[in-house]
Parts: structure tokens; C-alpha cells; sequence
């Protein structure tokens, strides 16, 4: 992985939604009298537009009638600056930007940010909870509840193609869930204006911790990743005694103090008191603004190979690790035994290869688990790559995974980079069934039966 294949992952949101509790709260009576000045301002503002446009009618009547006696160019001149002028009003009067918004009282300069209201016993409280609601267990036949979290910004996005591709990766996402009994939330809402952008994810998940005790596991998956190995099940045993799994190296981490040592992409936090202290601990780096801005600056000057931008969730999460390591490190499991998060790049022209060779459920290089566009930005407007080969790979992704689901029914995708189907020979069946021609499954009678 390359240090310019995670450029344009820091530059933007990597398609998580936010969440959480306010900072600060405002007068009551201040904020209906904000409200009602809003509501005159609006007011005057309709008026100012229903004048301006009456003005520009006059204007150009007047223009029209009165062409002869101007040349045409000083004519288009005329008309030319009359547009951008009405053009430049109404982008002021319609500015989203108003000075005047009470949300922006709320912003305190000098205070620390916190996500919500200290906890301190949230161990003890979840305890109690989890033996007052048992028809909320934290269990599900012996598994551990997981809870899938991804989201996208509730705006569209610059080019349909984009939405048609978030449609895609949702549905990626909802098909393995299902298959393996994990709860989803997907989230297109900012509900807090301060971690906007990849910090997003962070009061979501806090959120999503103390609404949902049952829940043990919180997977955090960016938009732009989709799971390719179908059958791969997270090996959460294997985590026990601890409370932090992402994808990462050792050796990035603690030798070179990389940067991009580890992925914020995909990681799983258990509902713990210990995961609500370091989203305390992490947050406070992520407020838009001077605050972001002199973050980046720290973690540049520490962080090997970073660039000199605003603070992201990724670096922050590695500096905290690595200056507070004794209080952290006994509780992060750095997984690199599957592609928790796997590079793009290497992957998706290797598809063929794998189909020949390998099958679903290995979850590393054989077969990838996780296969994230890291670098592509199908929702906004530039990446670090061309956008045709960006949108092909993801294509070639998502048929990839997708005929492992189909499969299931006895279809499959002509081609990789094919939205049409294809009926195929069901293997899934076992000696002692056949599918009859409603693809429905019967059971094999002595030598009676056959196999379609």
C-alpha cells in the first residue's frame, strides 16, 4: 500500500454519517427568539426576491424593446452583467451561510469538545440492563450480537452515478448481514456539525453503544467497501481480551510510526466502558476548524510520510496509540490474517485467478474478505484515480461477491463486468435432493429421483 493511495481518503469523508449529543445547550427563550428572527428574515428575503424578480422583468422589457438602439455585443454586455448580478443576489439572499444562525451560538472556541456527558460505570449499567431486558440477550446461538454500521452523506451526490454505486454497496452489505444474522444501521444523517467528514463515524458509534446494550460488537464499514468472501465469518473468539480489532501492521505502527499503519475503514469496537473512554480520549482532535487544523499539524510532525492537511480519524486514532500506548495497546487486536480492509488496487483484477483456483470463506489474499475502494470517490467530484477504472473495480467487485450470493438460487452474472444473469447448474443441493422446475428443493425417493 502506497502513501498516495490514501491521499484522497483524508482530503474527504469516507462516507460515514454522524451523530450524537450536543456540546452545549442554548437558552430556551434565546433560541425562540433566534427562531422567530429567522422566520422574519426568510420573510424579508421572499420579499427581496419577489422584488429583484420583478426588477430583472423590467429590466430586460426594457432592454428588449430599447435592443435598436445599442450594438449587439454592448446589448449582450448588458445582458450578460445583469445575469451575473441577479445570479450574485440571490446566491447572498439564499446563502446557507447566514451570519445570523443561532446554531453557530453553540460553538465555544475555548471549550474542549466532548461527544456527550462523561460515563463512567457503563460496564455496571449495561450488566444491570442486559439481567432486567433478557429478551434482549447479547448473544445469538452462542455468537456474539453484531451490529454493522456504514452510512453515507444526506446530500446526493455530485454525478447519479454515485447514488447508483452507494445502491450497490448497501446492498453488498445488507446481503451479508443477512446471510450471517447481523444487524445494520445505515446512517445519511449529520447530526453533529462538528465531527462532520470521516470523523463522523465517532459519536455514532457512541451513540449506537448506549441505545443498543444488547449489542456486543459495533462494525464501523466505510461506503466505498464491499465484502467479497460471502462466506468468511469474523473469528470474534479469537478476540476475547479485547476491545479494539482493526486492520494494520505491527511493524508500520511501532517501528515507523506510519501513517497509514492502520485503517479506520473497517474496525470493530466492543460495547465497553473501555471503547467509551478512547472515543473520549480520540474525539477531541476532530472539530472542524482551527482546532482540526492545528491537530494535522501535530500529528504531520509526528506521523511518518503524513501530509501537511487537517486532522482525520485514521491518524489521530495511530498518534493516540502510539503516546499512550500503556494505557491502550493491552486491548487493540491488530488483525492482518484477512483483509479486515483490503486494498483495491491488487485485488480486483485477480478475480478470475481466485475463482479458478481458491473458493469463498478464506478471507485473505486468496480470496479477500473486505475489498475497499480506498482513493475512488464515486460520490464526489475528483480521487486519487481515474473515475472509469475506479467504476469498473467496483463493478467487477460487486458481481464478484454478488454470484456468491446468487449462486444460492441457481443464477449467476454472465461476466464480471455484466449486470445480466444467467441460470447455472445448482451445486448446492445435497445426493439426497433434486430441484424441481420451480426451484424448489425435493427430497430423492430410492432411485426415483433425479437432479436437474
Amino acid at each position: 500500500m502506497g502513501l498516495d493511495n490514501f491521499t484522497a481518503q483524508k482530503r474527504a469523508s469516507g462516507g460515514g454519517a454522524a451523530g450524537g449529543l450536543p456540546t452545549t445547550t442554548a437558552n430556551g427563550r434565546a433560541r425562540t427568539m433566534f427562531s422567530r428572527g429567522r422566520q422574519i428574515n426568510k420573510t424579508f428575503n421572499n420579499i427581496k426576491i419577489t422584488i429583484l424578480c420583478g426588477f430583472v422583468t423590467i429590466l430586460v422589457l426594457r432592454g428588449t424593446i430599447g435592443i435598436g438602439n445599442l450594438g449587439s455585443s454592448d446589448a449582450d454586455a448588458v445582458n450578460k452583467n445583469l445575469i451575473e448580478e441577479t445570479n450574485r443576489v440571490l446566491k447572498e439572499i439564499r446563502s446557507d451561510n447566514d451570519p445570523d444562525d443561532p446554531a453557530d451560538l453553540d460553538i465555544n472556541p475555548n471549550a474542549t469538545y466532548t461527544l456527550g456527558p462523561k460515563i463512567s460505570n457503563w460496564d455496571q449499567e449495561r450488566k444491570v440492563w442486559l439481567s432486567q431486558n433478557p429478551e434482549f440477550p447479547n448473544s445469538v446461538n452462542g455468537k456474539p450480537r453484531i451490529l454493522l454500521l456504514t452510512g453515507s452523506p444526506p446530500n446526493p451526490c455530485d454525478n447519479s452515478i454515485g447514488d447508483h454505486y452507494l445502491l450497490k454497496g448497501i446492498k453488498n452489505k445488507i446481503d451479508y448481514c443477512r446471510i450471517h444474522g447481523i444487524e445494520i444501521v445505515y446512517n445519511m444523517a449529520h447530526l453533529d456539525k462538528e465531527l462532520a467528514g470521516y470523523w463522523a463515524k465517532l459519536p455514532m458509534i457512541r451513540r449506537l453503544m448506549l441505545s443498543h446494550p444488547e449489542i456486543e460488537w459495533i462494525w464501523w464499514l466505510d461506503s466505498d467497501a464491499m465484502f467479497t468472501d460471502m462466506v468468511f465469518q469474523i473469528p470474534l473468539s479469537k478476540y476475547d481480551k479485547h476491545n479494539l480489532v482493526i486492520h494494520g501492521y505491527p511493524d508500520l505502527l511501532f517501528d515507523q510510526k506510519s501513517w497509514i499503519a492502520l485503517n479506520t475503514g473497517s474496525f470493530l469496537f466492543r460495547n465497553c466502558q473501555w471503547s467509551l473512554d478512547l472515543l473520549d480520549a480520540w474525539a477531541p482532535m476532530g472539530p472542524k476548524g482551527p482546532i482540526r487544523e492545528e491537530a494535522g499539524k501535530i500529528l504531520t510532525a509526528n506521523l511518518k510520510g503524513r501530509p501537511a492537511f487537517e486532522a482525520d480519524d485514521q491518524s489521530a486514532l495511530i498518534y493516540l496509540l502510539l503516546s499512550q500506548k500503556d494505557q491502550w495497546m493491552d486491548k487493540v487486536y491488530i488483525e492482518n490474517q484477512y483483509y479486515l480492509h483490503g486494498y483495491w488496487a491488487g485485488l480486483v483484477d485477480r478475480y478470475e485467478e481466485m475463482i479458478e483456483k481458491y473458493h469463498p470463506g478464506l478471507g485473505d489474499e486468496r480470496w479477500p474478505f473486505v475489498t475497499h475502494f480506498v482513493g475512488c470517490k464515486p460520490c464526489g467530484s475528483y480521487g486519487d484515480y481515474p473515475v472509469e477504472r475506479c467504476l469498473r473495480s467496483m463493478e467487477r467487485a460487486f458481481n464478484f461477491a454478488d454470484n456468491q450470493v446468487l449462486k444460492l438460487y441457481g443464477f449467476g452474472h454472465r461476466g464480471l463486468l455484466s449486470p445480466k444473469i444467467k441460470r447455472i447448474r445448482n451445486e448446492t443441493v445435497t445426493p439426497l435432493e433434486y430441484v424441481d422446475q420451480f426451484d424448489i428443493r425435493r427430497p430423492v425417493h430410492g432411485n426415483s429421483g433425479s437432479r436437474s
